[in-house]
């Protein structure tokens, strides 16, 4: 059994839970309680649940005695336990009404071909299931989902290295960290070519994260540690005081929440010298304020439109970051690749200075969203999509890259027009022909002229249906 079909298989699950009104969201968490203890027991690394509460006995339980008993067990490890096991189980609560239904549950997991699944690997499974929630419209996961072809992109082109801090502040299910794990364990052959100070780095400090929503960080928590990554991911509001601690760090990869602050009240950050009420704008202040000012920590970041042109405290905060930053890149994604369709989006690259004036000379776009086919569920975006811009951007010399969705402005371009970052994009062939549009004053002429003809016939025709008469 291949991982794909144990997740359809887990997802399908579901089904069973309706009744119980459980949405897929709470499906997802109900299973993750699950999972831990099913993995823990799989992989022998159950040394830290206590006996009473491990797989053997649970699967054991059956009715009303195994309904009571569940309960039991989730308050236990929430409350008594320490490490990963108390974090993702704190505050824990079960939403299954249906002994028989929590029962199905516990023995169609038990009955799957574990083997299988550790061969392929565990953690694959697991964002797998992510993936299936994300893609499911109804779950509204999809908001902290970002696809993974794009995930992968954004950090092949930033490049983790050993020894480097990473972070994600908004981390959602952890997908931007474990990428960056993964792309330092293939250049270092899973860590084998690195000193044992720094492979414990790796596995243990590298990779952290922020995240605000409860079941939503024991989910990223679960998925870290299927992952070998034992980093911290705080519980918390990066746009809070709690936030101003999270800094000093290598690299950042993030797609931060998008929207307004809660009744439009502005951040409580009492770094921020620009702070608004726009979520994404505090954002992106905290990430280039939170990287080393050493000429070579940087970020890669996901940010709507409105980011690109918003004025007032926007336009202050963007020549702020192209000060403190070599703003350098700016790719234009294509709308519907989020679950909130029509949705515009851009990631930001971008390389904090030793300094904090004029770092940025000139910024690159790539226009991926102009001509482009629609994409969403049927129609997903691929790694393909992306080759000619990964070209563009790894160019040693850029103004020779022949493509005419890579363009370059100036600052001193940009600072003519406000300051906005708005640029890049080039001409949609649905509009036919720019050249051959019609001047709208000439258009109106002649329509009018061609009403004046209607009339004059028409007028002729029922001269002639008179003199019948």
């Amino acid at each position: 059994m291949t991982t794909q079909e144990i997740v359809s298989k887990l997802w399908n699950l579901c089904n069973v839970l309706r009744d119980d009104g459980i949405t897929y969201h709470q499906y997802v968490t109900e299973l993750t309680y699950i999972l831990f203890l099913k993995m823990a027991n799989e992989t022998g690394t159950e040394k830290q649940i206590p006996e009473k509460y491990r797989w053997n006995v649970l699967i054991s339980k059956s009715g009303i005695e195994l309904k009571s008993y569940y309960k039991d067990l989730l308050d236990h490890l929430g409350e008594n336990c320490t490490g990963r096991i108390r974090e993702i189980y704190q505050g824990a609560s079960t939403n299954i009404d249906e002994p028989k239904n929590l029962e199905k549950i516990i023995k169609t997991i038990d009955g799957l071909d574990w083997f299988s699944a550790q061969e392929e690997g565990l953690g694959d499974l697991y964002e797998g299931l992510l993936e299936k929630n994300a893609n499911e419209k109804k779950s509204g996961a999809g908001q902290y989902f970002t696809p993974r072809v794009l995930i992968d992109v954004m950090t092949r082109l930033v490049k983790p290295q050993p020894g480097e801090r990473c972070n994600d502040p908004a981390c959602g299910t952890f997908g931007f960290m474990i990428a960056a794990h993964q792309y330092v364990k293939d250049q270092t052959d899973d860590f084998f070519n690195l000193d044992a100070e720094t492979a414990d780095f790796e596995r243990n400090t590298a990779f952290t994260g922020c995240e605000l929503v409860h079941d939503t960080h024991r989910l990223a928590l679960m998925n870290a540690m299927l992952h070998g990554i034992n980093g911290e991911i705080l519980l918390a509001d990066t746009l809070s005081t709690q936030g101003e601690r999270m800094k000093d760090y290598d690299l950042v990869l993030t797609n931060p929440p998008f929207g307004t602050k809660k009744g439009g009240e502005r951040a409580s950050r009492n770094d921020f010298t620009f702070p608004t009420s726009n979520k994404q704008l505090n954002f992106l202040q905290h990430i280039y304020r939170s990287l080393k000012a050493n000429g070579k920590a940087r970020a890669a970041v996901v940010l709507p439109d409105n980011v690109l042109f918003a004025d007032g405290d926007g336009e202050r905060i963007r020549v702020d970051l192209m000060d403190k930053c070599d703003l350098h890149t700016v790719l234009r994604l294509p709308t519907g690749i989020f679950y909130a369709q029509g949705v515009k989006t851009n990631v930001l690259f971008f390389t904090r200075g030793k300094t904090d004036k004029n770092n940025t000379k000139a910024v690159w776009y790539y226009d991926l969203r102009t001509n482009m086919p629609s994409f969403g569920k049927t129609n997903p975006l691929k790694r393909e999509h992306f080759a000619d811009f990964e070209k563009a951007y790894e160019a040693s010399d850029r103004h020779k890259v022949k493509d005419e969705r890579w363009n370059v402005f100036t600052r001193a371009q940009i600072a003519e027009k406000g300051n906005s970052l708005d640029l890049g994009l080039i001409r949609d062939d649905s509009i036919v022909d720019y050249e051959d549009l019609p001047d709208p004053i000439e258009s109106g002429e002649d329509a009018i002229a061609q009403l004046e003809e209607a009339v004059d016939l028409l007028q002729s025709v029922v001269n002639e249906l008179k003199s019948l008469r």
